[in-house]
């Protein structure tokens, strides 16, 4: 007799949303943090080589119950390590533009993301993009201009450009997952990128790694722990719902990192970055509905969807 072919796992929306959602608080959390200790004279490095030191018992743990260590196997080391680097630089440039700027606009700009990821898809993997999503893609533009102002000197340029720059990267990393996840699963994809960046990041320490107060090694523990946190929860979330469910929970950032902004004495966003936000925000929502609307039609209506 054939055995019955696996059932797929039933979507829990509400339940999705709720693990999205926490997963962009403690990213939030994480951020505002490594603001924090650089202030208390934590080099980015350290804050790096903490976030993923500390992330990685719950990697392992998470893997271990889920399926089984044996199951990180993989023939496709040089892709992870690839990986391994576009996102550790992502991690980088992220970190950098929270120090830089305040939370909410670093936030804000980061939302950009999908916007270069609809680029990238179109140069580089020659994806079909319509008028709708350009038109999407110069609306959140404008957003960023308008957030910026350029002539009026409220941003530094450094920090802009480094935001930018940390969401291209990000940008980036989403076209290896997509490559990636055609034979790897997700837990594997994170074992590996929280394994491999040990390397390098362990190599790094000894040239920037101090002694800190007890405060300042409670915070960056807390950055390992929301991270960790927030790593599982990003993953879990897409296992119990589509992405055009999920997706819009991470715009919720800007509320968090400006709460958290003003609970560290951070100064109230500009009127203009709210305005740019919106913008911002509008522009990735609709990209994200087009891609959900493209990816329905490309599916025969008597197919069975699985989870993203």
């Amino acid at each position: 007799m054939t055995p019955s072919p696996p059932q797929p796992r039933p979507h829990r929306p509400l339940f999705a949303i709720g693990l999205r959602l926490t997963a962009v608080i403690c990213l939030s959390i994480m951020f505002v943090t490594v603001r924090v200790v650089d202030g208390r004279g934590v080099h980015v490095v350290e804050s790096l080589f903490y976030r993923q030191a500390l992330a990685l018992p719950f990697v392992l743990g998470w893997v271990a119950m889920a399926d089984g260590l044996r199951t990180v196997r993989t023939n496709r080391i040089r892709v992870h390590a690839s990986r391994m680097m576009l996102g550790l630089s992502s991690m980088l440039l992220n970190f950098l533009s929270y120090i830089l700027l305040l939370p909410a606009e670093a936030a804000t700009i980061g939302f950009t993301m999908p916007i270069f990821g609809t680029i990238l898809s179109a140069l580089i993997l020659r994806e079909a993009t319509g008028i709708h999503r350009w038109g999407a893609v110069l609306i959140g533009f404008v957003g960023v201009l308008v957030m910026i102002r350029p002539d009026a000197g409220h941003f530094p340029l450094q920090g802009v450009a480094v935001a930018i720059a940390a969401a291209f990267v990000t940008a980036s990393v989403s076209l290896v997952l997509r490559e990636l996840g055609r034979t790897e699963s997700a837990g594997v994809v994170v074992f590996w990128f929280t394994t491999l960046s040990m390397i390098p990041l362990g190599i790094a320490m000894p040239f920037f790694a101090q002694m800190h107060d007890p405060v300042t090694w409670g915070l960056l523990l807390l950055i390992g722990l929301f991270g960790g946190i927030a790593q599982l929860c990003l993953t879990a979330a897409l296992r119990w719902g589509p992405v055009s469910v999920v997706l819009p929970m991470d715009y919720s950032a800007i509320i968090w990192t400006t709460l958290l902004g003003l609970a560290i004495g951070e100064p109230w966003p500009l009127a203009t970055t709210w305005i740019g936000a919106s913008l911002i925000i509008a522009s990735g929502l609709y990209i994200a509905w087009r891609e959900h609307v493209r990816g329905k039609a490309a599916v025969p209506t008597t197919a069975t969807l699985h989870p993203d």
